[in-house]
């Protein structure tokens, strides 16, 4: 029996301004619906250190995503002619309680991956990605990383806590639910409680690409030799919209000068090309910090590249 394939609801059909808020006006299905990819919310920002607000994304990039079409002009991905793909809701996380949260979530997200779909996920703040990479692992073993972001989020505590959203990656190591060798961070910058702060990544055997070794160059060049190092093995991408410079994505959280442009967030992502990509993230946007909703406007079409670089996506 053929799969029913789900194409976004067109502007001529039902004007973009109207129609149901789900990511790119699909239909709203649950995980039982037999899809090959599933959006989903984690409405959570209590792992937060600074400016609040995450919790507030999943809905604004949906908001936002209405302007997405199905054809990816320059890349000629067709994700929709090929792939069973619709939004699958938010995580119901509870509000009061880091802990009690990051149990819920990694319990919904091994519903998720035993459904068969491919998660990609609309954050919330980047503590998420712990519960989400515990799930994986137990699917997939030790996955690859791509990760974008301003901070490398390895701190061992905050405020006495071991986790919070500073933290994910260092708890993901101890976990053994990366293959060190397979992780690439880009974009980390800023200032730094000491002048080693990004070294315990690299002695973990993680790539680092610090925000200025990416200045004024192209990323397809570097994307080319992290698709040779990530190799043929399960792969997982996370993008913190604070990677990108805060002239482009002035809505997040922890803002850092001197950060990576559009394009560069797109040639990442579109490097992925190829890999056996298993899910992503796009976290970290705070809509009240960003009046005009470009920030989860961005976030809302760099989960539509995920999208396209997905494993069976042909171009057309």
């Amino acid at each position: 029996m053929t799969k029913e394939l789900f194409q976004p609801l067109s502007g001529n059909a039902m004007p973009r301004f109207g129609g149901p808020a789900t990511f790119m006006r699909l239909p709203a299905c649950d995980l039982d619906a037999g899809l090959d990819v599933a959006f989903i919310g984690v409405p959570f920002d209590i792992g937060t250190s600074n400016r609040p607000g995450a919790r507030l994304a999943p809905r604004q990039m949906r908001d936002e995503s209405r302007m997405l079409r199905p054809y990816n002009m320059a890349t000629r991905a067709a994700p929709f002619d090929c792939l069973r793909i619709a939004d699958a809701g938010d995580v119901a996380i509870n509000t009061f309680n880091l802990a009690k949260s990051i149990d819920i979530i990694e319990r919904h997200y091994d519903r998720v991956l035993a459904s068969g779909a491919t998660p990609l996920t609309m954050g919330g703040d980047h503590t998420i990605v712990l519960p989400i990479l515990r799930a994986l692992h137990r699917r997939h073993g030790p996955v690859g990383l791509v990760h974008v972001d301003a901070h490398a989020d390895i701190n061992d505590e905050m405020f006495g806590e071991k986790i919070a959203h500073g933290t994910p990656f260092r708890r993901a190591v101890e976990e053994g639910l990366l293959d060190c060798k397979r992780v690439v961070q880009i974009g980390l910058r800023g200032t730094g409680y000491a002048a080693d702060d990004f070294d315990w990544s690299r002695q973990q055997g993680f790539r680092v690409v610090q925000a200025e070794e990416c200045w004024y160059r192209s990323l397809a060049p570097l994307m080319q030799e992290v698709a040779a190092q990530l190799g043929a093995g399960p792969v997982y991408i996370s993008f913190d919209i604070d990677g990108l410079d805060p002239a482009f994505a002035p809505g997040t959280g922890t803002v850092e000068i001197g950060g990576l442009t559009v394009p560069q967030g797109l040639e990442i992502i579109r490097g992925c090309r190829g890999l056996d990509i298993v899910g992503g993230d796009l976290v970290e946007v705070s809509p009240p910090y960003d009046v005009t909703g470009n920030t989860a406007l961005l976030g809302a079409n760099l989960l539509f590249e995920m999208l396209c670089v997905l494993p069976g996506v042909k171009a057309r």
